[in-house]
C-alpha cells in the first residue's frame, strides 16, 4: 500500500478512561440494545422470511428502516461495521456473537434469493434507475450491506461473510456487464454511496479480475474528470453523495497504485476543503449542500453540518494523513472529532443529531420539527444514525501510526499502544495529567486558576532497549511554545504548530511529558470577519442564548470579552466562560456538552 504512515491493527490500541472512552461505551450499549431480528427485518422481508406488523407501537424499527422506505435495511450494514471494529479493538465476545449470527442469517437470506442477491431491497430497483425511473439511492443501501460484510471479514475474520460477498459480486459483475460506459455513467449519477470503495476492498482480499473490473466499472468520470481539470463540481451539490466516491478513489489507489486515483482524491480535498473553507467546527454544508467557497455567513441555519459529512471527511483526511504524513490532516480530524463526532452524539442517551445548527439560537434538540432534533433508538434511523455508530468505534484508530523511522502520535486521546519494533515489545501509554492539581498559582494574587494547557504523559516501556523516532504532533491551536521533556530533561522544540516534534533515542523505560498551551481565541466567518466563534484550543464554545447577541469589545483580545466561569466543580476543572462588560450576560460551554439548550456559536462584535 503506497503510504508514509501505516495504521496499527485495532487490537493494538486500547482506549483508556476519558471522554472518548465514555462515548465508545455509550455507543456499544446502544448497539447491543437493538434486537437481532429487528436489525434483520428488511433483509428477512425481501427474502420472504418475515411479514411486517402494522401497529407503530410494535417492537420493530421505523423511520428510514420502515418496510415502506426505499432505503430500508441500510442501518444493518453500519451496525455490522461498527460491531466488527468493536470486536477487533476489544475482543468483545458478546457483540461478536451477535454479529456472527447476523451474518449467518444474511447467508440464509441469500439462499432464499437463489444464491447471489443478499440485500434488503429488490434487485429491480437497480433496473429502475437504469431505465431512468426514480428510486431513492439503491446503490447507497446496497453498499451498506457490502460494507458491513467486508468489515466482518477484515476486522472479525468471518469466513461466511466472505462467501456471501463473492456470490453477491457475481450478480454485480454480470449486471454491470450489460451496460456501455455512458449507460453506467447515467446509472452512477444516482447516489452510489461507497460502491467503488467496496469493490476496491473486495479486490484487495481476492485479487480477482472480476473484482478489478468492478472497480473500473464504478469509476465516476463525470465527477472525477471535472475535479482533475481543476473545476468546481461541488458548490450547491449534495455533499455526502460524493465524499464516499472520493473514498472509493482513495482505496482504488491503494489497491491498484494507479496514480490517477490519488490525483482525484487530492483534487477532491482541494475543492471540498482547502479551497472552500469550513465553519469553526471543521464541518461544512447547509441542508446537506456544499456552500460556495468561503461564503459561509449566508448559510448559518438549523441544518448545518450533516453528521455523515463530518464522519466521511474525517475518513478522507485519514487517507491523506497516511499518504503524506502531513500533520495538518490530523489537525483537521481533531477539530471535527470534538466539534462534530462528539458534539452530535447526545452525551447521556448516545443518540444522534442529524444536523448541528449554527444559526443564532439553534438547538440540537430541535424546535422546528422532529427531524431536526435528536434521533431516537428505534424510530428514526437516518443516514447519520448509521454513521454515528461507526464513528464512535474509530477513536482508537486515529491516535498512532508507524513509519520506517518509528512512531507518530497524531491525536491526544488516552490510549495504550502495544507494538513490535525490531523484535522488541513496546508499550506506549498516553494519559492526560489530572487537571485537579492545586500546584499552579497564576495571576498577581497568587490564586490557583484552571490551567490553560493540555498536559500529556507518555510512558514508553520496551522489553529491551530499541531505537526509534517518536514524533509528537504540535497542534495548530498552540498558544505558545510546547514544552516537552524526556525523563525530566527538556527538549529543544523547534517545530512549528501544525507539524511534528521528533525525538530519536534508544527507548527502554522512559517518560515523556508534553505541555500544549492553549488560550481563548476567535474564529471569524471568512466572509464576515466581524462575526466570530470562540474557541479554547480545538474546542468550539457555545453561548447559551436563544438569539443573536451583539458583543462590544476588541476582537483581537477575546479575553476582554469572555472570562472564566464556573471553572471548578468539586475536584474537577471545567471549561466555562461568560461575557464581561456587556448589557446582557451569556454563558459559554463546550459545544460538545450542549444537549437541549438553545445556543449560539457566531457572535457579531463591534468595538
Amino acid at each position: 500500500m503506497p503510504s508514509t504512515l501505516e495504521p496499527f491493527s485495532l487490537n493494538r490500541v486500547r482506549l483508556l478512561p476519558g471522554l472518548f472512552h465514555q462515548r465508545f461505551v455509550l455507543n456499544r450499549q446502544y448497539m447491543l440494545s437493538l434486537k437481532t431480528a429487528n436489525l434483520l427485518q428488511n433483509h428477512y422481508l425481501e427474502a420472504g422470511l418475515w411479514a411486517p406488523r402494522q401497529d407503530p407501537g410494535d417492537d420493530i424499527h421505523w423511520g428510514w428502516e420502515s418496510p415502506t422506505c426505499q432505503l430500508r435495511g441500510h442501518f444493518l450494514g453500519h451496525w455490522l461495521s461498527a460491531a466488527a471494529r468493536i470486536h477487533a479493538a476489544t475482543g468483545d465476545p458478546e457483540i461478536k456473537g451477535k454479529a456472527d449470527q447476523i451474518v449467518a442469517e444474511l447467508a440464509r437470506c441469500q439462499r432464499e434469493h437463489g444464491g447471489e442477491w443478499v440485500f434488503s431491497i429488490p434487485a429491480g430497483y437497480l433496473d429502475w434507475i437504469a431505465a431512468g425511473k426514480g428510486v431513492w439511492a439503491p446503490h447507497y443501501t446496497i453498499h451498506k450491506t457490502l460494507m458491513g460484510l467486508l468489515d466482518m471479514v477484515i476486522y472479525a475474520g468471518n469466513a461466511q461473510a466472505m462467501e456471501i460477498l463473492e456470490r453477491a459480486s457475481r450478480w454485480f459483475h454480470r449486471w454491470t456487464g450489460r451496460f456501455t460506459r455512458e449507460q453506467m455513467d447515467d446509472i452512477l449519477d444516482i447516489e452510489t454511496g461507497g460502491m467503488l470503495e467496496a469493490w476496491a476492498d473486495l479486490y484487495a482480499l481476492t485479487g480477482r479480475q472480476e473484482h478489478l473490473d468492478l472497480i473500473y466499472r464504478y469509476d465516476r468520470p463525470r465527477l472525477f474528470n471535472r475535479l482533475l481539470a481543476g473545476e468546481d463540481p461541488l458548490t450547491n451539490r449534495h455533499a455526502n453523495t460524493t465524499i464516499p466516491e472520493a473514498h472509493g478513489a482513495a482505496r482504488a489507489y491503494e489497491v491498484t497504485t494507479d496514480e490517477r486515483w490519488r490525483k482525484i482524491v487530492e483534487a477532491y480535498w482541494r475543492c471540498a476543503v482547502t479551497e472552500r473553507g469550513y465553519y469553526c467546527t471543521g464541518g461544512q454544508t447547509d441542508g446537506e449542500i456544499w456552500t460556495p467557497p468561503f461564503e459561509l455567513s449566508a448559510r448559518l441555519s438549523d441544518k448545518n453540518q450533516e453528521h455523515c459529512v463530518v464522519y466521511n471527511l474525517v475518513r478522507l483526511a485519514n487517507y491523506l494523513l497516511r499518504w503524506t504524513g502531513d500533520a495538518s490532516y490530523a489537525d483537521y480530524m481533531e477539530r471535527n472529532l470534538y466539534n462534530g463526532t462528539l458534539a452530535q452524539q447526545h452525551p447521556e442517551t448516545g443518540m444522534i443529531a442529524y444536523f448541528l445548527p449554527l444559526e443564532s439560537g439553534g438547538r440540537k434538540g430541535g424546535v422546528k420539527g422532529e427531524q431536526h432534533g435528536w434521533g431516537t433508538p428505534t424510530a428514526h434511523f437516518w443516514c447519520c444514525h448509521g454513521s454515528l455508530v461507526q464513528a464512535h468505534t474509530t477513536h482508537n484508530a486515529y491516535v498512532y501510526y508507524q513509519d520506517q523511522d518509528g512512531l507518530a502520535v497524531c491525536q491526544y486521546i488516552p490510549t495504550e499502544l502495544s507494538w513490535q519494533r525490531d523484535a522488541a515489545a513496546v508499550t506506549v501509554r498516553q494519559e492526560f495529567e489530572a487537571e485537579n492539581s492545586t500546584s499552579r498559582p497564576l495571576g498577581p494574587d497568587g490564586a490557583v486558576r484552571r490551567p490553560l494547557r493540555w498536559a500529556i504523559n507518555l510512558a514508553v516501556r520496551c522489553d529491551r532497549p530499541v531505537e526509534f523516532t517518536l514524533k509528537l504532533r504540535l497542534p495548530w491551536w498552540l498558544a505558545g511554545p510546547a514544552t516537552i521533556a524526556v525523563n525530566g530533561q527538556p527538549e529543544t522544540v523547534s517545530a512549528e504548530p501544525g507539524g511534528f516534534h521528533a525525538i530519536r533515542r534508544a527507548w527502554a523505560d522512559d517518560r515523556v511529558r508534553i505541555e500544549l498551551p492553549k488560550s481563548l481565541t476567535v474564529c471569524p466567518l471568512p466572509d464576515r470577519p466581524d462575526a466570530v466563534a470562540f474557541m479554547e484550543g480545538p474546542i468550539v464554545l457555545a453561548g447559551l442564548c436563544d438569539e443573536e447577541r451583539l458583543l462590544h469589545g476588541d476582537i483581537a483580545r477575546p479575553e476582554t470579552l469572555l472570562i472564566s466561569d464556573q471553572e471548578r466543580e468539586w475536584g474537577t476543572w471545567k471549561i466555562g466562560y461568560r461575557t464581561v462588560g456587556q448589557e446582557r450576560g451569556v454563558r459559554f460551554i463546550p459545544l460538545y456538552q450542549v444537549t437541549d439548550e438553545c445556543y449560539t456559536v457566531y457572535f457579531p462584535v463591534r468595538s
